[in-house]
């Protein structure tokens, strides 16, 4: 069996995309501006790409761009697709299996999450060593194709603790100061209640989003080896004095992450 809608796909950006990629990103929600560097060879907006959906979240451009950064080739999601959008989980993984296809192996994801960890403060970046599936969807469920990958992928090493530690390494040199942690996705689009932020940090999670790990599941079934941070927007301990949340400061504080991840990640793109 093959993956008809993915060769559709692909064959919708037959001759628009060039030479393979050496690695991909997904940009979350106010991190868009991480293209700003990017030196552009082609802008492929998703609705020109054969099956997969126009992103609709604030904050994503919602489109393919590829170029140079670094020094290396590079394919980026500007903007990402989610579950709350009334998306499939399938949807997500076709956007993952299209960077897969265009030739890299590493795929860098970044996202907006709420810190559980009442150490972390908005604007700080925290690196993903693993995370909590509460969406209850998985991209993997119905048929397999072994052309893909395996019926059971395993996910004990779905970030990849090689390119961890590498993040880690240039972030002491860069004098970053970067967070460790556990990200908890789950389906939004509304904010967690306190009760459930309390929760969350019970299940050992220090940070919580809408996304990434419907795409992170896709990505280790289709043989990435997967990097992943979150910039920190907004403080979702669950406490007493928890302040309402709005979809403007968390861009807000989306974007002065993004230009620390930026500098990072100018780094790490030329070892990767």
């Amino acid at each position: 069996m093959t993956d008809a809608r993915l060769s559709s796909a692909m064959a919708s950006l037959a001759g628009r995309t060039g030479a393979p990629v050496d690695v991909a990103l997904i940009l979350g929600s106010g991190l868009g501006g991480l293209a700003d560097a990017v030196e552009v060879e082609t802008v492929i907006p998703y609705g020109e790409i054969d099956g997969l959906p126009v992103a609709t979240a604030p904050g994503h451009a919602g489109q393919l761009v590829i170029g140079r950064l670094a020094g290396r080739r590079v394919a980026l999601m500007q903007g990402r697709l989610h579950l709350y959008e009334g998306l499939a989980p399938s949807d997500i993984a076709l956007a993952v299996r299209i960077l897969h296809g265009l030739g890299a192996r590493t795929l860098v994801v970044t996202n907006a999450a709420g810190a559980l960890d009442p150490e972390m403060v908005a604007g700080e970046i925290m690196l993903i060593e693993d995370h909590l599936n509460l969406t209850g969807a998985n991209p993997l469920v119905g048929p397999n194709d072994p052309a893909i990958g395996l019926r059971f992928p395993d996910m004990s090493r779905a970030y990849d603790p090689v390119l961890r530690e590498l993040a880690r390494a240039e972030a002491v040199e860069a004098g970053i100061a970067l967070r460790t942690g556990i990200y908890a996705g789950l389906t939004g689009p509304s904010f967690e209640t306190p009760a459930e932020r309390r929760f969350l940090q019970a299940s050992g999670a220090q940070a919580v989003g809408m996304s990434t790990v419907i795409e992170v599941i896709a990505a280790v079934h289709c043989g990435f080896r997967v990097l992943a941070f979150s910039a920190i927007t907004n403080e979702a301990t669950g406490g007493p004095d928890q302040v309402e949340d709005t979809i403007e400061t968390v861009l807000a504080h989306a974007e002065t992450g993004g230009k620390v991840l930026a500098v990072l990640l100018a780094r790490l793109l030329p070892r990767l």
